[in-house]
């Protein structure tokens, strides 16, 4: 089975100019965790997560590094939690976004897919053919489809 056969499409993407609230107000509105960042030829060029949202809202810790005797502080965040939040909403979503996004082809082999998303402990995967986005998988999908026939 490949990509095509099992790919979710349309896609529900953001594009790199939009902001974080766009982002999260998707999340809430499609009951979603995660979204492809395009460009405006439609080219995949991050993805946002909401472990990238609890990155940034969590607790940064000072760190107190010593190369070789000459110590210094790296200094923790003094934000309180609603300002870092209200924060968040109004930076660019290319701001948090990972711009290293694992994909794979549109006639890619479901054991590829697999492979990719539990080496990677990622939950999805964008779907492009050439250099387009033209779907997404989840595990879910892949599981349903893998054990379909045999369950």
């Amino acid at each position: 089975m490949q990509a095509y056969e099992m790919m979710i499409n349309p896609v529900k993407k953001v594009k790199e100019t939009d902001t974080v609230r766009y982002v999260i107000e998707k999340f809430i509105e499609n009951r979603i965790s995660g979204l492809p960042v395009v460009n405006e030829r439609n080219e995949i060029v991050g993805y946002i997560s909401d472990g990238d949202i609890m990155r940034y809202i969590g607790k940064h810790q000072y760190r107190f590094i010593d190369p070789l005797q000459f110590g210094f502080v790296i200094n923790g965040d003094h934000e309180d939690f609603e300002h870092k939040i209200r924060n968040l909403l109004e930076l660019n979503v290319m701001s948090i976004a990972k711009r290293k996004v694992f994909k794979v082809s549109w006639d890619e082999e479901i054991e590829t897919i697999a492979s990719i998303l539990g080496k990677k402990q990622i939950k999805k995967l964008p779907v492009e053919r050439n250099g387009v986005l033209v779907g997404i998988i989840s595990r879910g999908d892949v599981i349903r489809h893998s054990f379909r026939t045999v369950l």
